[in-house]
């Protein structure tokens, strides 16, 4: 049994490791993949809970899901790529699987008023902002109507703020149609906003 001591000096090692060397620890010793979970446990939840919006027990489920799916497809990694655009590849397939079993619409629980402000417009003086508060609900409402596909892009370009290059690894789809999705995207919630009557996108 490793020393207190011993975990200790090796969380500081791997804290300053890089994505690439944690994979080659993990490879060596499976306990060193426990760094690559604490290292993505936040973003990779935050993700899995915005494209599907289920309730915070099921993306937990839906977590653990994919951090097996890592660590078994550890030997399939490809150091040319970046290894945060294949672990969202990975959660977006396992993603894509359990809507297919579940076919079930999920929740629009998934967004709080602060990440929907990052899909809304940027600059608003302090009027548009409590507007754009007071129909946060009804925007969650019109991005859970989306389409995953549209939902998911808009998730990664707005909120998770990824470049085109990295939505082109995690969804393996070439820069036009990410392009168009993501103004395709745009296009749906604000139509869908507009019919609302929200006006604050």
């Amino acid at each position: 049994m490793r020393s207190t001591f011993w975990m200790d000096f090796m969380k500081n090692q791997q804290n300053g490791a890089s994505d690439a060397e944690l994979v080659s620890l993990s490879k060596i010793d499976p306990e060193n993949f426990g760094f690559i979970m604490e290292r993505y446990q936040i973003p990779l939840f935050h993700y899995i809970r915005r494209i599907t919006q289920y309730p915070k027990e099921d993306v937990e489920d839906i977590l653990q899901e994919v951090f097996i799916k890592i660590f078994r497809k550890l030997n399939e990694y490809d150091e040319q790529l970046k290894f945060s655009s294949w672990a969202y590849r990975i959660a977006h397939n396992h993603v894509i699987d359990t809507f297919r079993k579940s076919n079930a619409r999920p929740k629009t629980d998934g967004f709080d008023e602060s990440e929907m402000a990052k899909l809304l417009k940027s600059r608003m003086d302090e009027e548009e902002k409590m507007e754009m508060k007071d129909c946060a609900e009804k925007v969650k409402e019109c991005i859970g109507d989306m389409p995953l596909k549209y939902r998911e892009v808009l998730v990664l370009r707005f909120v998770e703020e990824k470049s085109y290059e990295e939505m082109m690894d995690i969804l393996k789809k070439p820069k036009g149609s990410v392009a168009t999705l993501v103004s395709r995207g745009r296009e749906i919630l604000s139509k869908n906003m507009k019919r609302k009557g929200i006006g604050c996108f």
